[in-house]
């Protein structure tokens, strides 16, 4: 396809060719373990051995994706923590350290302390809104510096740029994980990272349909490198997923910035309830707006949002429990349908209680993602379930 395209019509057609054979519009599903060589002097002639290492739908999403988000290749996962795993595996050793922001998503702090931690590895978990923390906490042995913006449940902003200059400086990988923001809204690697993480289960899917994770690299060296990490893990995904992730991610445009639309509508109308006592949400009431204004494009912050009740935790676990459709009470976001999240018991329920209370995160913190159903009738059921709090 001739010349630059827009995002929109990226996500359509990007790294998208109808199938030679038949014509094909869609990348075929490629369910073969296996592929057979034509020769021992021709092996891997054709790019494909083992669907472990590569498998051809696949990697057309692993194209489609760094497409997407400016990288120069991409590895995708089963998961989203799978992707992190990948990140850290790959720049962590033993006796190395990381710098990782204090508020992320609760499996990625229990990674760090759980998993990696046993095997001599130091994390500094530091407030990323200021970046004289993250200065003061390199040391001689620090290797990543891993961010996340918005952050995952308080949607805390980082300046990705000045982050990224810190790590240049000091010869440190950064890696962000911008599952909350997609390459909708920011593109981490058009401001100096060197590495995104994606939960391709959010957004990306968008409808509750598959899991997935992907990790892309700016450069061909940490390309090759996150690749190798993966193939030895074994960490794919699933031919039968990245098809429909394929398919699902066309209109991921479309929908983030309805759902951006809507989390605007749902969190004006939060901030004037008299039982509301806060309300978080980066295109409006939010403390660190400047930043979203620099780094979000085109006005777009986004579906997700939190609020706290005057009446506290019980309020909160109240209003959760009797939550009418057309929200949900379960874990999961980005997707179609509208998710309302009891973070304490969900999402970072693995964070010890300390760490989750210094960062906000109440037992009576309601997470809430926005879909893309009316906004007048999510805002009717938000009012009802407020009287009986």
């Amino acid at each position: 396809m001739p010349g630059k395209l827009n995002q929109d019509t990226d996500l359509v057609h990007a790294c998208v060719e109808p199938e030679p054979k038949t014509g094909a519009i869609l990348t075929p599903l490629y369910l073969s373990t296996t592929f057979v060589q034509e020769s021992v002097e021709s092996y891997l002639a054709k790019g494909f051995s083992y669907s472990r290492t590569n498998n051809p739908t696949v990697s057309v999403l692993e194209d489609k994706v760094a497409k997407i988000e400016g990288g120069c290749g991409s590895v995708v996962t089963g998961t989203g923590m799978a992707a992190t795993t990948v990140v850290m595996s790959t720049f962590l050793k033993q006796g190395d350290h990381c710098i990782i922001t204090d508020c992320s998503y609760g499996g990625t702090n229990r990674l760090c302390r759980v998993q990696f931690e046993k095997y001599g590895i130091e994390f500094s978990f530091v407030d990323f809104r200021d970046l004289e923390n993250i200065k003061k906490a390199i040391k001689p042995n620090t290797k990543l510096i891993f961010s996340e913006t918005p952050a995952n449940p308080v949607l805390s902003l980082c300046d990705l740029e000045g982050i990224s200059k810190i790590s240049k400086e000091n010869g440190i990988i950064h890696c962000c994980d911008a599952t909350f923001a997609t390459p909708v809204m920011v593109r981490p690697l058009d401001w100096g990272c060197d590495l995104t993480m994606q939960s391709l289960t959010k957004f990306y899917d968008g409808h509750n349909v598959g899991t997935g994770g992907a990790v892309i690299a700016k450069d061909p060296e940490l390309l090759e490198q996150i690749k190798l990490c993966q193939n030895m893990h074994g960490n794919i995904m699933a031919p039968s997923v990245a098809f429909n992730i394929l398919q699902t991610m066309k209109s991921m445009g479309l929908r983030v910035r309805r759902q951006s639309a809507t989390a605007t509508e749902v969190a004006e109308w939060l901030a004037t309830h008299p039982k509301v006592k806060s309300v978080c949400y980066p295109g409006t009431t939010h403390p660190q707006k400047e930043l979203a204004d620099k780094y979000h494009r085109d006005g777009v912050h986004g579906a997700m949002l939190w609020f706290e009740l005057d009446g506290g935790v019980d309020a909160g676990i109240k209003l959760m429990n009797n939550i009418e459709r057309p929200w949900s009470l379960c874990e999961n976001l980005g997707a179609t349908e509208s998710i309302i999240t009891a973070c304490a018991v969900m999402t970072h329920a693995n964070m010890i209680k300390e760490d989750r209370l210094k960062v906000g995160i109440t037992d009576g913190f309601i997470r809430v993602s926005c879909g893309i159903e009316d906004p007048a009738d999510l805002i009717r059921a938000l009012e009802r379930a407020l009287e009986k709090c």
